[in-house]
C-alpha cells in the first residue's frame, strides 16, 4: 500500500480538535494558512510562556491513522482531526522517519523536526488517552505515538487521497526526539 493523506484538518482557534477540511493550504515557513499553530515563531501555549522568540518547528502537526485503529482495541474511538493533528496519513510509519526527511503532501512539502510530546489535554479528550499512546520498544525505552511534528519547507494544497513521497535525508540519519 502506498502512503496517502487520509484527513485534513485546521482550527482558528487554540482549541484542542480540529476540524476536518476538504483541503489545506500550507504557507513556506509559516504552517497551515488559518490555523491557529502558524506562524514563524512558536504558537503552542506553554512555549511562548517559556520563550516568544523561539523558532516553530511545530508548524505542521502529523498522526498515522493506524494510531486509531491501536486506540479502537483500546477502547478509544477516535477520528481524523480530534486529536489536534493537521494531516492525517495512512501507509507510512511517521515515528520512524528520521529528522530532516521531507514528505510531499499534494503540491506541498513539510520537513520532519521531531514528536509530538503526548500532553495531558489527551486525558481532558478522553480520560487514559494520554497512557494510551505511550509505549515501550523492546529495550524498555519510551515510545511516543501520538505523531510527528514538522515545518513547510514548500507551500501548497493538500487534499484528503493526495499521495505521500518520501526523502529520507542524508546518513546518518538522526531519531526523533520531542520538539
Amino acid at each position: 500500500m502506498s502512503a496517502s493523506v487520509v484527513a485534513v484538518s485546521r482550527s482558528p482557534t487554540h482549541s484542542f480538535s480540529k476540524a476536518n477540511e476538504l483541503g489545506i493550504v500550507l504557507v513556506a515557513g509559516r504552517g497551515v494558512d488559518g490555523d491557529a499553530h502558524a506562524g514563524e515563531s512558536v504558537k503552542h501555549r506553554s512555549r511562548v510562556a517559556r520563550d516568544p522568540h523561539q523558532p516553530n518547528l511545530r508548524q505542521v502537526h502529523l498522526i498515522h491513522s493506524e494510531l486509531f485503529e491501536e486506540l479502537a482495541v483500546k477502547g478509544y474511538a477516535v477520528a481524523p482531526g480530534q486529536l489536534g493533528e493537521n494531516v492525517t496519513t495512512q501507509g507510512l510509519d511517521l515515528l520512524d522517519l528520521p529528522v530532516g526527511t521531507r514528505l510531499r503532501l499534494g503540491t506541498a512539502v513539510v520537513q520532519v523536526t521531531g514528536l509530538r510530546n503526548p500532553c495531558t489535554q489527551l486525558d481532558r479528550f478522553a480520560p487514559g488517552l494520554m497512557q494510551a499512546v505511550l509505549g515501550r520498544d523492546a529495550d524498555g525505552q519510551l515510545v511516543r505515538k501520538a505523531g510527528v511534528m514538522a515545518v513547510v519547507i514548500g507551500g501548497g494544497m493538500v487534499c484528503p487521497g493526495d499521495g505521500i513521497a518520501v526523502e529520507l535525508p542524508a546518513r546518518p540519519h538522526v531519531a526523533l526526539e520531542p520538539v
